[in-house]
């Protein structure tokens, strides 16, 4: 038997403390219930998280490497404020990540067909469920399976880090509007039409339509 084999009844290990404390605060930061300015102690996260505080510093390091979170010696961490031209810095290389990706994917584009058109069933379920959390989901998915055809891991990596700066920056959630995800909807699904066709200038102005559209949404929800 391979060792590496999960047995019957067996229980999936926790993960180490350190990843935790990264996981819990970071999402806590993304929806925004952690407000850019909030000063976090370290006795504060050890006790949200229920550990220790040795490894809290690990995660908080992490974060801050990802630009979360500011370190304050003996003071805590320091969530970082949303600044206009962090938005506007965010949007124009989002914008600069997926047309040049949408570019490279054009020569995937047979193979890109069927998820593609998986996720964005996925995005109509969470539409009629009126659930934004997995409509947002399936959107980013949708975005990140042409990034990850262009065979970038850099790419891949920066555009995931600009998807969580974009969230925390009040659209984790489309809206929350069924009208706005219809428009996301039909957008997503002229994309996926353009890319079965023939005009590889017509999907690129359509990405780059898209993306100004997202970005639109974002300055206006601030």
């Amino acid at each position: 038997m391979d060792t590496a084999e999960v047995r019957p009844g067996a229980t999936t290990p926790a993960p180490p403390a350190a990843e935790r404390v990264y996981a819990e605060v970071k999402a806590a930061i993304l929806d925004r219930s952690l407000p850019g300015g909030h000063l976090l102690t370290e006795g504060e996260v050890a006790e949200r998280v229920g550990v220790s505080r040795t490894p809290v510093r690990e995660g908080l390091l992490r974060l801050q490497a990802e630009g979360l979170v500011h370190l304050i010696p003996k003071r805590g961490a320091l969530v970082v404020p949303v600044s206009p031209a962090e938005v506007e810095d965010v949007l124009e290389a989002r914008e600069l990540v997926e047309v040049h990706t949408a570019a490279r994917a054009w020569q995937l584009r047979s193979e890109l067909t069927a998820p593609l058109a998986a996720h964005l069933a996925d995005m109509r379920t969470a539409r009629e469920a009126g659930d934004g959390w997995a409509f947002t989901a399936a959107d980013r998915a949708f975005h990140a399976t042409l990034v990850r055809a262009a065979g970038n891991a850099i790419l891949s990596g920066l555009y995931d880090s600009l998807r969580d700066r974009q969230m925390r920056m009040g659209v984790a959630i489309v809206g929350g509007s069924r009208e706005r995800m219809g428009t996301t909807l039909e957008q997503h699904a002229a994309l996926l039409e353009a890319l079965a066709g023939t005009d590889r200038e017509h999907w690129l102005d359509l990405v780059r339509e898209h993306v100004r559209t997202a970005g639109q949404r974002l300055r206006s929800a601030r």
